[in-house]
């Protein structure tokens, strides 16, 4: 998945409050190790970036749900100030800034951004020049940092899923994929390219075999995966390119047929509607995740996956308005 899922400022009034919150969401998972404060600020931003208006003040964000009383403060003090403080401190922080850059390298995670700051790694530059302390997943981030730092244009995701479509038809006509995130939910842009694929003879409890890496060394004959970051049995990382354009993430994941449907779901997001549908689930008497849908019975135990044909049966058996991909970016 992406390193950096900020809302984007296109056609979002209140952009600069959801990047200041994207940014102290980032802190807080990198440097403070503090996920709660991380999904309260990044469900903040997306609560501020789906509202149709410009907020005008803290008292009018903290009527929406998701925006506490410290979060509309500082909108306050930055309407008022035109900057934070707390983010002011954090960029007079080297270590703290240092953390928060080196986690942008695909494969790096927040505690071994600290070992490599407290090793003296300050920089990319300085990383560049300490490659002996990265493994592959790392140096392959650290190559191709500066493409993968690019939002990916929706046209050229298009073109990579009609090649992606045509490898898999050559293998099995059965074969179905589909690219979920923000592409799937209509945006202009993206991070990374998520594919999720699926075959009719691969169900739940199957051994899949060497279905996926069969699939990945046919997208590598024909040019598109360039790069391998890691490969089981039903996931694939890496790095994949268009003749001419930068290198761009490709995560490939290989679901079982009968779970394909709530995969869909769940990998086209966004996050506060994932939330929200099972929320919903739970108060109707089921439980739904990434693979399943389950009725739970009065003892609190699921019972059995409920039989899934399509995304327009999870919202009916929870009787939830059924909202489209581009409806979902909530």
């Amino acid at each position: 998945m992406s390193k950096r899922k900020n809302p984007s400022s296109s056609e979002n009034v209140n952009h600069d409050f959801c990047e200041f919150l994207s940014e102290l969401a980032e802190y807080e998972k990198n440097v403070n190790r503090n996920i709660y404060k991380y999904n309260a600020y990044r469900k903040a931003a997306s609560v501020l970036a789906a509202h149709p208006t410009r907020i005008k003040s803290g008292k009018e964000a903290r009527a929406l749900n998701g925006v506490g009383d410290k979060i509309s403060k500082k909108i306050d003090e930055f309407l008022q100030t035109g900057k934070l403080q707390k983010l002011e401190n954090i960029h007079n922080d080297a270590s703290s800034t240092a953390i928060n850059l080196l986690t942008r390298v695909s494969g790096i995670g927040p505690a071994k951004a600290r070992q490599l700051v407290e090793a003296g790694v300050q920089s990319i530059e300085d990383l560049r020049k300490n490659t002996d302390k990265l493994n592959h997943h790392q140096l392959v981030g650290l190559k191709h940092f500066d493409d993968f730092e690019k939002k990916i244009p929706r046209d050229e995701i298009e073109e990579i899923e009609k090649i992606l479509k045509a490898q898999l038809h050559n293998l099995s006509p059965e074969y179905e994929v589909t690219i979920c995130g923000s592409y799937r939910r209509g945006k202009p842009e993206s991070g990374d390219i998520d594919a999720l694929l699926t075959h009719p003879s691969y169900i739940s409890g199957d051994n899949p075999k060497n279905r996926l890496e069969t699939v990945v060394e046919a997208l590598e004959r024909c040019g598109l995966v360039t790069e391998r970051l890691s490969l089981g049995s039903t996931k694939f990382m890496g790095a994949c390119q268009l003749k001419n354009l930068p290198t761009r993430r490709l995560d490939i994941r290989l679901t079982p047929h009968d779970q394909y449907h709530c995969s869909v779901l769940y990998f086209t997001g966004s996050d506060l509607f994932n939330k929200d549908m099972r929320a919903h689930a739970l108060e109707a008497g089921f439980t739904l995740n990434e693979y399943t849908l389950r009725p739970v019975g009065s003892t609190g135990v699921p019972g059995e996956p409920l039989p899934i044909t399509c995304e327009e049966d999870i919202f009916d058996f929870i009787n939830f308005p059924y909202k489209t991909p581009n409806e979902r970016s909530k």
